[in-house]
């Protein structure tokens, strides 16, 4: 039962002032029988005004607004530490039923989870569906975890890992033509690999650690990273986690800070500028994972620049997105990436 420490700061930086407008957070890790959060902290500068709301699949959202003021610089720095508590994949308990492939889904789940088994990207001549058959072998029958666990290891065994700067995430068709990807195109293209099997799945975002670096000396996880897998719905055992960055099942090694239908809506930071194009000159990301940690920062209240804690942890992440209105004063909208690029396949 490792106790993780996370350290996540997130910061913008502007040629001139701008006017700052709303962001929201998909900041604090979902607290749960397998994730017991300790504590958590915000601090955001320059001073921002705090509300919270859960969105559509029950994720915890912080919207931050700011006043009139001018800055040249925006930051957000959380931080918080969790008891992690990962199943064990081999004693994951699927029931009897849809313990082998293929099973349907029972008549009480299916309505919630429909949404969630559609193909979301196109696949007009059924590439993804054949990459995903061909593990059924001639039978076309088998154990429904072996077949997942095999799809899992495959993807690390035969995609070569590949940081991306680029907005947003490739489709499934391009991850499968490039044979490489991002640790959310490798998420991404064994969500829509798995509904084309029947399985109801969806993106998660959040941390990434080292469990076998926890005794190290010094305490430090493999240096901490954001990153993005997937989850698939199995009668018995629920959502199950599936890394295929690093071939990782039953939530080991895994944070879990957003879930969502698609991988669009797990964007963990967003919000605006007014300014012209050339006035955003860049962010940076810093995230840090130790063992354990010092309990600090204790409190449920928004701390801004001027005071004030919260009980919210900043999932930031390496992508940036900007919108540009041809007006003569543009609204920009930037996008902190996607919660993927700094991981590392193992």
């Amino acid at each position: 039962m490792p106790t993780i420490s996370v350290l996540h700061k997130t910061t913008y930086r502007y040629a001139k002032p701008v006017r700052l407008g709303e962001h929201r957070l998909m900041c604090r890790p979902r607290d749960s029988h397998d994730l017991r959060l300790i504590n958590t902290a915000l601090t955001i500068t320059p001073q921002a005004q705090m509300r919270w709301m859960h969105d559509a699949f029950a994720n915890s959202i912080a919207v931050a607004s700011f006043g009139e003021e001018l800055a040249t610089e925006l930051s957000f720095e959380s931080s918080f530490i969790a008891e992690h508590y990962p199943s064990d994949p081999g004693h994951i308990e699927i029931d009897s039923y849809a313990s082998v492939y293929p099973f349907h889904y029972s008549f009480e789940e299916m309505p919630d989870l429909v949404r969630t088994v559609e193909r979301h990207y196109p696949d007009p001549q059924r590439k993804v569906d054949q990459w995903a058959r061909g593990f059924l072998g001639d039978s076309r029958t088998c154990d429904t975890m072996e077949l997942l666990m095999k799809m899992n290891r495959a993807i690390k065994d035969q995609f070569p890992y590949a940081r991306r700067e680029e907005v947003g995430t490739q489709t499934p068709l391009e991850t499968l033509q490039k044979q490489s990807g991002s640790c959310r195109d490798f998420a991404l293209f064994m969500m829509e690999a798995v509904r084309s099997l029947g399985f109801a799945a969806r993106f998660v975002s959040g941390y990434l650690y080292d469990e076998e670096l926890l005794a190290a000396e010094s305490g430090v996880v493999g240096g901490g990273a954001t990153h993005a897998w997937m989850q698939v719905f199995l009668p018995g055992a629920g959502w199950v986690e599936f890394d295929p960055t690093n071939a990782l099942a039953g939530g080991r090694n895994l944070i879990r800070v957003a879930v969502a239908r698609d991988a669009a809506q797990a964007a963990p930071l967003t919000g605006s500028f007014t300014g012209a194009t050339a006035d955003f000159l860049g962010m940076t990301v810093d995230v840090t994972v130790t063992a354990g940690g010092v309990q600090q920062n204790q409190g449920n209240q928004v701390q801004n620049q001027n005071q004030a804690q919260s009980q919210i942890q900043s999932q930031s992440q390496n992508q940036i997105q900007s919108q540009t209105q041809n007006q003569s004063q543009n609204q920009i909208q930037t996008q902190t990436q996607n919660p993927v690029q700094s991981a590392r396949s193992r």
